[in-house]
């Protein structure tokens, strides 16, 4: 073989596995930052990894929240109509955050509860995450709960100001 096309094929090797190489550092650097959204009935049936960050979304549960004297610590419940997780944070909550409302916990799963470090409440009336909804959507139809169509129509972040 001529040294010119052999120092050329070892350049393109060498671009290759470069390539490879980082192809594989981002992957790798995407899925450590990825945080997956369940719903409580989701995380009781298995499907959010135990020790695994993730989301927890659903609504806050009617007379759950339980708030401890003199500290910021909290615990609520998060249902999606069919199960309902006890949540557990310790901080200042959002403004808008009460029961009956949506909410958006990050954090870990331990034993039967979920302990945030983040907790997102819903910004406006008609916003609501995809996957929240359709959850939500699906406990309604299994339980008859009734819905406004005109709501059920309206993608999730159309609504609002």
């Amino acid at each position: 073989m001529h040294p010119t096309r052999k120092r050329r094929l070892w350049l393109v090797l060498g671009l290759v596995a470069a390539s490879a190489v980082a192809a594989g550092l981002v992957t790798l650097a995407l899925r450590e930052n990825i945080t997956y959204l369940f719903t409580p009935s989701q995380v009781f049936a298995g499907e959010a990894a135990d020790q695994a960050v993730f989301r927890l979304g659903g609504m806050v549960a009617k007379d759950s929240l339980v708030r401890e004297e003199g500290t910021l610590k909290v615990s609520f419940g998060v249902t999606d109509g069919d199960a309902v997780m006890t949540a557990r944070y310790e901080g200042i909550l959002p403004d808008l955050f009460r029961e009956n409302q949506a909410v958006i916990a990050t954090g870990r799963r331990v034993g039967d509860e979920f302990h945030a470090t983040q907790v997102l409440a819903k910004h406006d009336e008609q916003y609501m995450p995809r996957e929240v909804a359709e959850a939500m959507g699906k406990a309604h139809q299994k339980h008859n709960v009734e819905t406004d169509k005109a709501d059920e129509a309206k993608p999730a972040g159309q609504g609002g100001y």
